[in-house]
């Protein structure tokens, strides 16, 4: 028997598909909730072995949910059933720890499907969800390529002493260069990361896999 979580804020649609589940012989659903802090009590509460969970909760971000999730049960198992196929959605849901994602309107087998595929320990995304994931990988691939191709030794050395809480004056110290030559620098990182403060660029930075913290 597969226990599944329902994670929905809309109870129509929560309970019709707890309903829809609970058709088939292999499917029980044990708990329903209709937001994040609930869907999170629950899957620790009953351990389920597939959580089926929308995006959009009053309370907080599907992938917000699924990353709490996993932080604390990190062999959970999620299925995303969303009406939002964006390609920066589907990337942070599948970055999160999601093992599906299916839009709302999937043919009901293709969801008995899906469930029982990633019960088993697999994987699966709906039509047309595959090339969006890949696309936004592509790009960010792209991105970081571009950002490291850009950014100069001098400015590589720069953004880590950055990264480190050094300021200007501190950083031209270190290096025996004047604080002029510093901001020089610092403001062209800025640019080539698309940062509006430093703060910013070392984020971004450690997102691009340019440093590490």
């Amino acid at each position: 028997m597969i226990n599944i979580l329902v994670v929905d804020d809309h109870p129509v649609v929560r309970e019709g598909l707890s309903a829809m589940l609970s058709t088939q012989p292999d499917m029980e659903v044990v708990a329903e909730a209709a937001n994040g802090a609930e869907a999170l009590e629950l899957a620790m509460r009953h351990r389920p072995d597939v959580i089926v969970l929308d995006l959009q909760l009053p309370d907080m971000d599907g992938s917000e949910v699924i990353g709490a999730v996993k932080r604390e049960w990190a062999e959970a198992r999620v299925l995303v059933l969303t009406s939002f196929d964006t390609d920066d959605r589907v990337l942070r849901a599948v970055r999160a720890g999601a093992q599906g994602y299916l839009l709302k309107g999937t043919p009901k087998d293709e969801l008995f499907y899906a469930v029982r595929t990633i019960n088993q320990g697999g994987s699966l995304l709906g039509p047309g969800i595959a090339p969006k994931l890949l696309g936004q990988v592509y790009d960010q691939a792209d991105r970081e390529s571009r950002a490291a191709s850009t950014l100069s030794a001098r400015e590589m050395s720069i953004l880590v002493l950055v990264a480190n809480g050094l300021r200007n004056k501190e950083i031209a110290s270190q290096l025996c260069i004047s604080d002029r030559t510093v901001k020089f620098h610092v403001n062209s990182i800025f640019q080539k990361l698309g940062a509006s403060s430093r703060t910013e660029a070392v984020k971004n930075a450690v997102q691009q896999g340019l440093i590490r913290i």
